[in-house]
């Protein structure tokens, strides 16, 4: 009850909010429904079911969820992989109850375990697919969409084929592109953005696309965008027909090895994307409020579980609607459950209005979301951070293109996201390893002046990755020196890495004639501060 009285409290600041978010997630959940080669209504379903259940479970007040952009290149070519929606539908519910095993399980700290650099790849590998993929709705080549960007280009023996794509450019369709992006960044710029904070970019391109598209047909332009172009959202006459545009899953897949790898792939995916979402919405939440992370998961475990069940895509917390709900100045969950009644309500009373938008503009809106994820920056970023960054991200971009964009490896078409991840993890640890073998712990016989005092530092973590060096170094000290041995530094230092100090304490240092000095270390660890130890002691 006490939720409800901050609901009805809050809701001078929550319904403003609720309807800006609700502006920025209507093009967004037809977008996203659009580059993931699903229904329409699919979009609108996860939208809703985003806002009003997920609202209600989430521990977040001012996180929103819905379709995300991050998803759509897997779904895509898991949809095309599977070969039937409903199937399809199956994995999203499997990945929803994947996540609720995880809630249990406390693995909310999980994204904690991921490198940066390797969700960086993942996130800029999405990006790149989302661009891919959506140019031929940009130009209305999109009646013989290909899921791969070597299938894009028909190759015979005959050169000119490569521009045949080209050849099927339809000047309207690619001039409501070009417009709704030109607008879209124009109210990126302050001077509008000041203005009108509580008018998304998007929402007027699209406004601005449906009245060209109507203006063409009035004037029965040649240019006139064709019914193939547009949004096609079925609409009902009654509210039995209304039920009967849900899909229910075909639950013959929970026996489909591809259906339940998908259904995998979605949760890990979908449940990284809500961790660092979840992250980024309370560095920015004004109160300062931090979410349980094993309560979110279990919220958007429940929300992708109806989900697959009703017919919707899979569902994230999303950055893009969360930040505008934090910004339009949302105080409570009510602003998130209202944007998914909202959403709910457009569906029913004008799905013929939404019927009109063109699909170059909803083409145009994801362009501009994939640059985002893969603009020069994030490349510069990368870079700037070494070379212990540079190979797992690279790594990673380099994997999931090569299988889901240009088709390299055909027999794992659909499976590019989970095995760069993969790909990239390996190499992120491998780099690690490596580092740890050739970091300051190594100790250089010809840099050691005789009578010095050797210093060994031990970093802030200590683990069994560090014991190799620590060996090493250890078995290279020179005979008759004096070494200090400081853990001032460290929070945590492991078991094996304790038992290896103890006996170079106990055995080498006294065999070789080493003063040895410890310092700093706590007494959990066992080990006696201020203890020197030589052979002549």
């Amino acid at each position: 009850m006490q939720y409800n009285k901050s609901y009805f409290s809050t809701l001078k600041a929550d319904l403003p909010a609720g309807i800006v978010v609700f502006l920025v997630a209507l093009p967004l959940c037809l977008g996203i429904a659009l580059a993931s080669g699903a229904p329409f209504f699919s979009g609108i379903i996860s939208g809703i079911i985003g806002g009003i259940v997920i609202g209600m479970l989430s521990g977040s007040k001012l996180s929103v969820s819905g379709p995300a952009a991050g998803l759509a290149a897997l779904v895509l070519a898991a949809i095309h992989t599977i070969g039937d929606f409903r199937l399809f539908l199956c994995a999203v519910l499997v990945a929803g109850i994947i996540q609720m095993l995880m809630s249990l399980a406390k693995l909310g700290g999980i994204a904690n375990y991921f490198p940066s650099s390797v969700i960086k790849g993942m996130l800029t590998s999405i990006g790149i697919l989302i661009i891919a993929k959506q140019i031929p709705h940009a130009v209305g080549y999109d009646l013989e969409e290909k899921g791969m960007l070597s299938e894009l280009f028909l190759l015979t023996e005959d050169w000119h084929d490569l521009f045949l794509p080209f050849h099927h450019i339809d000047t309207g369709v690619t001039a409501i592109c070009l417009i709704s992006i030109a607008i879209m960044l124009l109210w990126e710029r302050p001077f509008i953005k000041k203005r009108v904070k509580s008018l998304p970019g998007a929402l007027v391109a699209v406004i601005v696309a449906v009245v060209i598209a109507e203006v063409l047909a009035l004037n029965g332009s040649k240019h006139l965008i064709e019914a193939n172009h547009l949004v096609t959202i079925p609409a009902a006459d009654s509210f039995s027909s209304f039920l009967g545009f849900f899909t229910t899953p075909d639950f013959n897949g929970f026996l489909d090895s591809k259906v339940l790898i998908t259904g995998v792939m979605i949760a890990i995916i979908a449940s990284l994307e809500t961790l660092l979402s979840i992250e980024a919405v309370d560095n920015i939440d004004p109160e300062r409020n931090v979410t349980n992370t094993n309560r979110e998961l279990m919220a958007q475990g429940i929300g992708n579980t109806i989900s697959g069940l009703i017919g919707g895509l899979p569902i994230t917390s999303v950055i893009v609607r969360s930040s505008a709900n934090i910004h339009s100045g949302a105080k409570s969950k009510a602003s998130a459950i209202f944007h998914g009644l909202l959403l709910l309500l457009s569906v029913i009373a004008i799905p013929s209005l939404l019927n009109k938008i063109p699909l170059s503009a909803l083409a145009a809106i994801l362009l501009i979301t994939g640059y985002k994820l893969c603009n020069v920056n994030v490349f510069k970023g990368v870079i700037k951070s070494g070379k212990y960054q540079i190979i797992p991200f690279f790594t990673t971009v380099a994997t999931i293109l090569s299988i889901d964009l240009f088709g390299l490896i055909p027999s794992l078409k659909g499976e590019g996201l989970l095995i760069g991840v993969i790909v990239g993890l390996i190499v992120a640890a491998a780099a690690i390893l490596q580092g740890n073998l050739k970091n300051s712990y190594y100790f250089h016989k010809k840099d050691h002046q005789d009578g010095e005092v050797i210093t060994i530092r031990l970093s802030e973590e200590v683990s069994f990755l560090n014991k190799a060096s620590i060996r090493l170094t250890l078995d290279k000290l020179p005979e008759n020196s004096t070494v200090l041995i400081d853990a001032g530094n460290t929070k945590y230092i492991e078991y094996d890495i304790l038992e290896l100090i103890k006996e170079f304490r106990d055995i080498k240092a006294p065999l070789k004639n080493i003063t040895l000095t410890t310092v700093n270390f706590k007494e959990v660890y066992q080990i006696e501060n201020n203890h020197s130890v030589s052979s002549n002691h």
